[in-house]
């Protein structure tokens, strides 16, 4: 309380101090013993020391309905603490919910605090990130707070593609709140204490009568791994921050620069001897693409997205040579490397990044096709498939591909092959680029042959022998240009660096159009 006996300074030190309240220390021991960091401290540990700017700290709602009237309810900043930072060196907006405050819910001006940070990341070409905890809409205020919802989500909406979005799930985030970060560009999640879902497990036991908990329902494993819906998952709030900056290390301030350069200390005409005897003689055998992607890139620094989400595809982002580039490989490791519905929207939306912020697409290839299946083919991957095709045809950054093994059918044309624009298309002589694996191809091409044979099985050796030398090598399509280069895989960094310099400053363009129609 103020008393007309203070002077303007006192006053204004006096609200200042109400301002860093929130809930009051109550409140903010509760969340302490939740395992989980006030506003506050969340903003101090993720951006630089002394670097945060407040804005609209004296901010407080004006619902008077329901006893949200009363000095009692009028708490300063209204639940959510907004300003802008520099995170090594680079500026951001963010906001950070308080759960303190009526369970960090959002009001009416909760929400125009949120819009106000989002429209000045805009006009400024920053970053925006958002720290989410809270319960959701202030049931108090009706529509009122509903409608500050859909004022953010026109604001994602709008921003998407121009500035990155990065979300923050750090406590509930239910109902309406959840679309916010599906529209972002990453979703972080912290393991037993965030949680993402549109009705809670009250309202699935009413509705379909089935027991579940928020964290079956709507926990960072279960998005993080079935959902696809998160695309980090950390310990502890400290570690979800920690990650935050370290993402940020690869993305541009907005869409009309270039990612961060770094000098590199790894020699770009490093040799990677290993990287020659890495795959299998057998094809059908597995390694890991991730291993192969470590040696390539600068200091075997990989920062992988969707980890545990559709492993038969690895995405995430390197330097090579200092610059940026986003990773896709498939994954010999897990299912063979087929895509199948959840690797295709994966890839899609990683690609359609990395080309909404200018950074190139390295893609390294063994994919022996679509995924078979009546779930897949019920389930639409003819449709979700096309949203990878479509993400690469659109993209109009570089595009180098690199083939290490197999090359086969459809799956061939959409992994970022030279019929969709790709730069520069490298295989290595163990690649196998044909419609379909020798086996497969030579009873189809023979089978009037093997039948006919004296000795069907010794035949039917021969002839797969044959058409495998003929047909399942990189060299046939380098005949018709498919295939730019046949390299010594120990080479591969050279040349992926080489080729950078060379198309690094390229962009293609598409045809003037509102936007495409992606098969959505």
């Amino acid at each position: 309380m103020t008393t007309p006996t203070e002077s303007p300074l006192e006053r204004l030190e006096g609200y200042r101090a109400r301002s860093l309240e929130g809930g009051g220390p109550d409140k903010i021991e509760k969340q302490h013993a939740k395992g989980k960091l006030s506003a506050r401290e969340r903003i101090d540990m993720l951006v630089d020391p002394g670097s945060f700017v407040e804005i609209d700290r004296f901010v407080a709602h004006r619902c008077r309905d329901f006893g949200m009237d009363g000095e009692r309810n009028k708490i300063l900043g209204d639940g959510v603490i907004t300003g802008s930072a520099r995170i090594a060196g680079r500026p951001v907006f963010l906001y950070s919910q308080d759960f303190t405050v009526f369970g960090g819910s959002l009001s009416e001006t909760h929400a125009k605090k949120i819009c106000k940070v989002m429209d000045q990341a805009m006009k400024m070409g920053v970053p925006i990130i958002g720290l989410n905890d809270s319960g959701g809409a202030r049931i108090q205020e009706g529509v009122i707070s509903l409608g500050g919802y859909a004022d953010i989500f026109l604001r994602n909406t709008l921003a998407s593609g121009v500035v990155p979005q990065i979300s923050a799930i750090m406590g509930p985030c239910a109902g309406g709140a959840v679309y916010s970060p599906a529209i972002t560009d990453f979703t972080f999640m912290v393991e037993g204490t965030s949680f993402m879902h549109i009705t809670g497990p009250d309202i699935v036991k009413t509705v379909t009568h089935e027991d579940v908990t928020s964290e079956d329902l709507g926990g960072a494993r279960v998005h993080s791994s079935v959902s696809g819906v998160s695309h980090f998952t950390a310990p502890d709030d400290a570690a979800c921050l920690a990650m935050i900056r370290g993402l940020l290390e690869y993305l541009p301030l907005n869409n009309a620069e270039d990612p961060p350069f770094v000098t590199p200390k790894d020699d770009p005409a490093r040799r990677e001897p290993k990287l020659d005897t890495i795959i299998p003689e057998s094809s059908d055998m597995p390694y890991d693409m991730r291993e192969v992607v470590k040696m390539i890139v600068d200091d075997a620094r990989f920062l992988e997205v969707h980890t545990a989400y559709a492993k038969n595809i690895v995405v995430g982002f390197a330097r090579l040579g200092g610059h940026v580039v986003g990773i896709i490989g498939n994954q010999p490791n897990f299912l063979a490397g087929v895509l199948d519905i959840k690797a295709s929207i994966k890839g899609a939306r990683f690609v359609r990044f990395c080309d909404a912020f200018n950074i190139p697409l390295v893609t390294f290839e063994d994919v022996p096709g679509f995924l078979p299946g009546k779930d897949q083919e019920l389930g639409g991957i003819i449709l979700h498939g096309a949203k990878l095709l479509y993400a690469y045809c659109e993209a109009t950054v570089p595009k180098l591909t690199v083939i290490t093994r197999k090359a086969y059918g459809g799956a061939y044309c959409v992994m970022s092959s030279k019929h969709i624009r790709s730069d520069l298309n490298l295989a290595w002589p163990s690649a196998e680029i044909a419609v379909m694996g020798a086996e497969g191809a030579a009873k189809i091409v023979f089978r009037r042959e093997i039948g006919a044979a004296s000795d069907p099985v010794s035949e039917e050796k021969r002839l797969i022998a044959e058409y495998k030398h003929r047909f399942n090598n990189p060299y046939l399509a380098a005949e018709h240009g498919f295939v730019d280069d046949v390299i010594v895989p120990s080479e591969t960094r050279a040349e992926l660096i080489r080729a950078l310099e060379v198309v690094g400053r390229k962009r293609d363009r598409n045809p003037p159009r509102k936007h495409g129609n992606i098969p959505l």
